[in-house]
């Protein structure tokens, strides 16, 4: 987990897609624009697992942790694919405002196609995983969680070109939020680095 440690400053979390890594593109460049524009904003972006289970406990103990510290400033979150339906999910439980970077709506239509295959995570890390029918049962009563209408607290970020995933169900998803939907593009995000310094104004009012 990348994260460095201080008192009182507001905290961003950065939050990957399926198989990602925090070693990827849009998180290392989060990270590098926040320390040469904003110093003063702590960034984190944990490994999160493709197992459900496993990726909602360990968010939600990391949360849990940042918010029982006395120290803890206001905190932000942003997620890309995979990573903007933990961003939905974190934000509803503990009321925090949220980018949504070409978010998964609803993971469990996807996750049956990958079930009993080997996976191995797009960072190159040494490892496989296997997703089974239990897997997409927690992904669906997790899904089942979230309320409609969601709290008013999220920009959706999306390009219409998107290869992976359908802006469509985005759009209708997080209808009533803020959101920007651009023409072109794909499923990285082209030209994310243009709402490096707007995702901070957004979230913390800098």
């Amino acid at each position: 987990m990348q994260t460095q440690d201080s008192k009182g400053r507001p905290l961003l979390i950065y939050l990957h897609g399926f198989l990602s890594s925090p070693q990827s593109f849009k998180c290392q460049l989060m990270r590098e624009q926040l320390g040469a524009d904003h110093p003063s904003i702590i960034f984190c972006a944990p490994q999160i697992s493709p197992y459900p289970a496993i990726a909602q406990q360990s968010l939600v103990s990391l949360l849990k942790g940042f918010l029982k510290s006395a120290d803890c400033g206001p905190i932000g979150l942003v997620g890309s694919s995979m990573g903007g339906f933990w961003c939905t999910y974190l934000g509803e439980r503990f009321n925090l405002p949220a980018v949504l970077i070409n978010p998964a709506v609803r993971p469990s239509r996807f996750m049956p196609a990958y079930i009993g295959q080997v996976l191995r995570p797009y960072s190159g890390e040494q490892r496989d995983y296997r997703l089974g029918r239990g897997d997409v049962d927690t992904m669906e009563h997790l899904e089942a969680e979230l309320p409609s209408p969601l709290s008013n607290r999220y920009w959706l970020l999306a390009q219409r070109g998107d290869e992976t995933l359908d802006y469509r169900d985005a759009e209708d998803f997080y209808r009533g939020q803020r959101q920007t939907i651009e023409d072109g593009g794909d499923h990285s995000f082209q030209g994310f680095a243009r709402y490096c310094d707007p995702i901070v104004e957004f979230l913390f009012n800098q």
